[in-house]
């Protein structure tokens, strides 16, 4: 984990979206069909990362209907291996560092639309934290580790 982010280091928020049974909200990437993570994205110029993460929730999840529940002590930085870095980045980035936000989903699984915006996940579903490992790509793993052992006490 880090504190400053580095200048080839993507400014972006994650979240872990927690269901009342502890399950966490994943969704299968729309441009790569064996990717499934939690919601994130960019944090956009004049915004803080809360107000990225409340923007992200609604764009990503088709939701509203969630409590803060904590941010992140750190920045969490990872690369993306170069041949998955996306064109848009034209080279200006070579990974992300992630403030990432727990929030408690407070409503039921028909206030989830993942269509309500820009469409980044093509399916979507809530699972245990442990099964996420397994269906996370191979880079991000370490971040997910950390975001998960940091608010462990929530899952």
């Amino acid at each position: 984990m880090t504190t400053a982010i580095a200048p080839e280091y993507r400014r972006n928020v994650g979240l872990m979206l927690i269901a009342p049974d502890r399950r966490v909200f994943v969704g299968c990437r729309v441009n790569q069909p064996d990717a499934w993570q939690m919601p994130q994205g960019g944090i956009d110029k004049g915004e803080t990362p809360v107000e990225a993460a409340c923007r992200e929730l609604h764009e990503e999840v088709g939701t509203t209907k969630a409590l803060l529940l904590r941010e992140s002590t750190a920045w969490i930085s990872y690369e993306v291996p170069e041949e998955r870095r996306p064109a848009y980045w034209k080279g200006r980035w070579r990974g992300q560092a992630q403030k990432w936000f727990a929030l408690a989903f407070t409503g039921t699984d028909a206030d989830i639309d993942i269509d309500a915006h820009d469409q980044e996940f093509a399916s979507w579903r809530w699972i245990a934290p442990g099964e996420l490992s397994t269906l996370i790509v191979p880079f991000k793993r370490a971040v997910y580790d950390a975001v998960f052992e940091e608010f462990a006490d929530l899952i």
